[in-house]
C-alpha cells in the first residue's frame, strides 16, 4: 500500500478502506458486475477521496447480501424493491428462507454407482440405464461426477429396497412414489396459499410494519411441522382404512368361493 494512501486512511478514519478492485477480490465479484449493481442502485456509492472511491464493510456485506438472494431465486428487479424496504425486508426474507431449507440428514451422504445400484436392485443394464434415468428426473439421485450418484433422499432408497424385498417391481414402485409427489405438491400448494391469504396478505396490505416481522418468522417456521403433522396423521388414518376395505374384500371373496 503506497504511503499516500496510507496517510489519507490515517487522516479520515473511515472503515472504506477498498478500492473497487480490492472489493471485487473480497467478495469474488468482478468489478464490471460492481458497478453494474451501483448503477442499479443497489449498492451504496464509494467514498471518495482524492478522486478515488472507496469501499468498507457495509459495502461487502450489501453484496454478499445481493449475491445469497440471487441464489434464493431473487431476480435484481426484485433484490432492488426488498433492498429499499426500509424494514429490512431483504435480510428478513433471506432469513426466512434459509430457516426453511431442509437440513442434510444426519451421517455419511451415500455415494452410489450406476452398478453398485444395478446390483442392489438386482436389474438388467437395459432397464437400470432407463429407472436411472427416471430417478434423476424424479429427484432421487443426483449426479456427482464419473458414472456415481448421490442418494438426494436415503429413506426413498429404503423404500426401494423394502420393495425388492416384498417382491414389488421397482417400476411399479417408482409409479407410487411418483404419483405420490404429485399429490404431495398439491397439499403443499394448499397451505402456503393458506399462509399467504391469512398471514402475509394482511401482514403487506400493513405496509409490513417492522414490530410484526417476528410474528411472521414464527408463522412461516410453524407453518412446516404443523402442516407435516396433519399430513402424517390423515395419511395414515386413511392408510388403515384403505388397507383394512381391501383385506375386507379379500375375505369377501375367498368367502364367495368356498360356496
Amino acid at each position: 500500500m503506497a504511503i499516500p494512501r496510507l496517510l489519507e486512511e490515517a487522516n479520515s478514519g473511515s472503515a472504506n478502506r477498498l478500492t473497487i478492485e480490492e472489493l471485487a477480490g473480497e467478495t469474488g465479484l468482478s468489478v464490471r458486475n460492481i458497478r453494474s449493481h451501483q448503477a442499479r442502485g443497489l449498492l451504496a456509492p464509494p467514498e471518495v477521496r482524492l478522486r478515488v472511491g472507496y469501499y468498507g464493510p457495509a459495502h461487502v456485506a450489501q453484496l454478499r447480501l445481493i449475491r445469497e438472494l440471487q441464489d434464493q431465486g431473487f431476480n435484481l428487479t426484485g433484490i432492488k424493491r426488498l433492498l429499499d424496504d426500509s424494514h429490512g425486508a431483504a435480510e428478513r426474507l433471506l432469513r426466512v428462507k434459509q430457516s426453511l431449507t431442509p437440513l442434510a440428514p444426519a451421517g455419511t451422504v451415500e455415494i452410489l454407482s450406476a452398478v453398485e445400484l444395478g446390483q442392489r436392485f438386482r436389474l438388467g443394464a437395459a432397464e437400470g440405464r432407463e429407472l436411472l434415468a427416471r430417478a434423476i428426473k424424479l429427484g432421487f439421485l443426483r449426479p456427482v461426477g464419473g458414472d456415481t450418484y448421490e442418494v438426494a433422499n436415503p429413506a426413498l432408497l429404503e423404500v426401494g429396497d423394502e420393495a425388492l424385498r416384498s417382491g414389488i417391481p421397482l417400476p411399479a414402485a417408482l409409479d407410487v412414489i411418483e404419483e405420490i409427489e404429485r399429490h404431495c405438491d398439491s397439499v403443499s400448494r394448499s397451505f402456503v396459499k393458506l399462509f399467504l391469504r391469512e398471514v402475509w396478505k394482511p401482514f403487506a396490505k400493513a405496509d409490513m410494519p417492522a414490530d410484526r416481522w417476528p410474528e411472521i418468522e414464527d408463522a412461516v417456521e410453524r407453518l412446516r411441522p404443523a402442516a407435516s403433522k396433519a399430513v402424517i396423521g390423515i395419511f395414515h388414518e386413511r392408510l388403515g382404512t384403505q388397507i383394512e376395505g381391501a383385506l375386507d374384500e379379500i375375505t369377501r371373496r375367498l368367502s364367495e368361493q368356498k360356496r
